[in-house]
């Protein structure tokens, strides 16, 4: 493991255990050459996922970007750090259970805003607003009214 403070590859495992999540293992780790000391997070990965764009662009499936684009949702929102990582930890064995190694992004969307939906409404709709890339206000509330069916409805004006 590379040092991120001076580089260099000669750094040594000092303690190992499981995270608080036990979805991963943390690991202490010290640099020979500078002495710096960092925690580096090992998962389980089952196999190499790739994502299709839709400009038929392929990428290899970045868990960080997922995790952001999910923590966004949620921000501010009343969910615990630990329910947010089971959460994404389900939606990558999801995906990697699918079988394909390369998948929509489509697919991936869908699988985060149904996840999303179970979870929180707010969440939900502040990723489908990216994810169907809502340009006004009408496209909110046609999303609404599928949501909610009769309970949208437009304030009058006097």
């Amino acid at each position: 493991m590379r040092c991120p403070f001076c580089g260099d590859l000669d750094t040594q495992v000092k303690d190992s255990r499981p995270s608080d999540d036990h979805i991963s293992i943390r690991r202490r780790r010290h640099c020979s050459s500078c002495a710096g000391r960092f925690t580096t997070y090992e998962r389980v990965q089952l196999r190499d996922l790739y994502v299709l764009k839709k400009k038929n662009q392929r990428e290899i499936f970045d868990r960080n970007k997922l995790e952001r684009s999910i923590r966004i949702a949620l921000q501010k929102r009343p969910i615990e750090s630990e329910r947010i990582e089971q959460m994404i930890t389900g939606i990558v064995r999801r995906l990697e259970s699918i079988g394909d190694t390369d998948i929509k992004s489509e697919i991936i969307g869908k699988i985060v805003m149904e996840t999303l939906s179970r979870i929180d409404t707010v969440a939900y709709v502040r990723f489908a607003s990216v994810y169907k890339n809502f340009q006004e206000l009408g496209d909110f509330e046609d999303f609404m009214s599928e949501l909610h069916p009769g309970k949208l409805e437009p304030k009058k004006t006097v």
